[in-house]
C-alpha cells in the first residue's frame, strides 16, 4: 500500500537486516509514526500494547521476534523462553502461536551457529507468504462483491467491523483485500465502517486506510449496522477473524456476533475473510474453547482524540468510580456465517468443507 507516495508494508527490517521496524498503530489516524524493535522482548511488548495488531501481522511480528531471539540466544532453551514470552503477549489470535511453532520446527534441526540467519530467512518467508495469501483472498472475495451488485443500484454497499485491512496484515489485509481489489477493478464499492468501540479500530484505522486508497466510505456508530440492513442499505458484510475453529466458528473483534445476527435476520450475506493460518484445527467449539481476551477498563472509560489545537488528548467518558468490563472478542457460530473467504477459495463454514479445501497439510502443520 502507499502512504504519501511511498510503498509500505506494516513490518520490515532495517538496512542492517537485524532490527525490526513497524508502523506504530497506536498513533493513527492523527500521527503516522514508525517504531524500531531491537529485541524479542520489544516485539512481545509491541504485540501486547497493540503497536502492532491484527492476526496475520501478529503472526509475522512473532516470527521476527523469534529471529531476534535467535540472534540473542540461539540455544534450545533460549528459543523456548522467547517462544513462551511471545505466545503469552495476546491470547486470542492463533496466528501468533502458529508462527512461533513454525519457527521452532524450522530451527530445531539447525545447528546453533546457523540459527540466526535461518530464523531471519524463515521470518521473511512468513511475511512474503502473508502478502500472497491476502492478495489471493482479495481476488476470491472480489467475485462475491461483484455478485452482490443489485440491478438499478448505483453502488455496492459493504459493511465491515474493526480493521481487517492492510494494517492487520503485512500487506492487502483480509476483509479489506476484496474491497481494494473491487475498487481497483472499477466497481462502485462503498464501505460502511463500524467505529468499533472501545479502541475504535474502524474509525481510526479502517477509515484512514480507505481514505488513502480513495475508497468511498462512511464511518458509523457500532449500533447503526442493523438499521442499515433493515432498510436495504447493506449488500453484504465482510469481516476478518482472529481465530476460527475447524467447525467454522469464528472469533473476531467484540460486536461481530451482533452484526452476524442482524445479517441473518435481514438476509444479508455475512462473509468472513481469513488465511488458513487463522484456522485452529485443534478446537471445534468456539464458544467453549476459544479464550476471550479481557483488556484494561481504561479503554472503555477513556477515549483519545485530536483537540482544536491539533494535540492528541485522552479524556474520561464515564463517571469516576463506575467499573467497566472490556471483552476484546466474541464468537460468531458457524451457522451465522454465509461463507469463509480463504486463499484457496470460498467455502461454507463447516469442518467438512474446510477439510475439503485444505486437505491434511494445514492440520498437520
Amino acid at each position: 500500500m502507499r502512504i504519501d507516495g511511498r510503498d509500505f508494508r506494516t513490518i520490515w527490517l532495517d538496512e542492517g537486516g537485524r532490527d525490526v521496524w513497524v508502523i506504530d498503530q497506536r498513533r493513527l489516524p492523527h500521527r503516522f509514526e514508525t517504531a524500531r524493535l531491537t529485541s524479542s522482548q520489544a516485539v512481545a511488548d509491541a504485540i501486547a500494547d497493540m503497536t502492532v495488531r491484527g492476526a496475520p501481522l501478529i503472526g509475522a511480528s512473532a516470527a521476527y521476534g523469534m529471529a531476534l531471539a535467535a540472534a540473542e540466544d540461539p540455544t534450545d532453551a533460549g528459543l523456548e523462553r522467547a517462544g513462551r514470552m511471545l505466545e503469552s503477549a495476546r491470547p486470542t489470535a492463533v496466528n501468533l502461536r502458529w508462527a512461533v511453532e513454525r519457527m521452532r520446527r524450522h530451527l530445531g534441526g539447525i545447528a546453533e551457529a546457523g540459527r540466526p540467519a535461518a530464523a531471519y530467512a524463515e521470518a521473511a518467508r512468513i511475511a512474503d507468504e502473508d502478502v500472497a495469501v491476502c492478495e489471493s483472498i482479495g481476488r476470491h472475495g472480489r467475485r462475491l462483491i461483484e455478485q452482490a451488485r443489485k440491478p438499478g443500484k448505483d453502488r455496492i454497499d459493504v459493511l465491515t467491523h474493526c480493521n481487517a485491512g492492510w494494517l492487520c496484515a503485512v500487506d492487502w489485509g483480509t476483509a479489506l483485500a476484496p474491497i481494494y481489489e473491487a475498487h481497483r477493478a472499477g466497481l462502485p464499492v462503498h464501505v460502511w465502517v463500524d467505529e468499533t468501540r472501545p479502541r475504535n479500530q474502524g474509525a481510526s484505522l479502517t477509515a484512514w486506510e480507505l481514505a488513502r486508497e480513495g475508497v468511498p466510505h462512511t464511518v458509523i456508530a457500532d449500533n447503526t449496522g442493523g438499521h442499515l440492513m433493515q432498510h436495504g442499505r447493506v449488500d453484504l458484510c465482510i469481516v476478518g477473524a482472529d481465530r476460527a475453529t475447524r467447525q467454522g466458528d469464528v472469533c473476531n473483534k467484540i460486536g461481530t456476533y451482533l452484526k452476524a445476527l442482524a445479517a441473518e435476520d435481514t438476509g444479508v450475506p455475512f462473509y468472513v475473510a481469513l488465511p488458513s493460518s487463522t484456522v485452529d484445527w485443534r478446537i471445534g467449539d468456539g464458544l467453549a474453547e476459544i479464550p476471550i481476551e479481557e483488556r484494561g477498563a481504561e479503554e472503555v472509560t477513556h477515549i483519545s482524540g485530536l483537540d482544536a489545537e491539533g494535540e492528541v488528548r485522552t479524556v474520561r467518558l464515564t463517571p469516576e468510580g463506575s467499573p467497566a468490563a472490556n471483552y476484546g472478542f466474541d464468537v460468531t457460530p458457524a451457522r451465522l456465517v454465509t461463507a469463509l473467504i480463504t486463499e484457496r477459495g470460498v467455502c461454507p463454514a463447516s469442518e467438512a468443507d474446510l477439510i475439503a479445501l485444505f486437505g491434511g497439510e494445514e492440520r498437520a502443520a
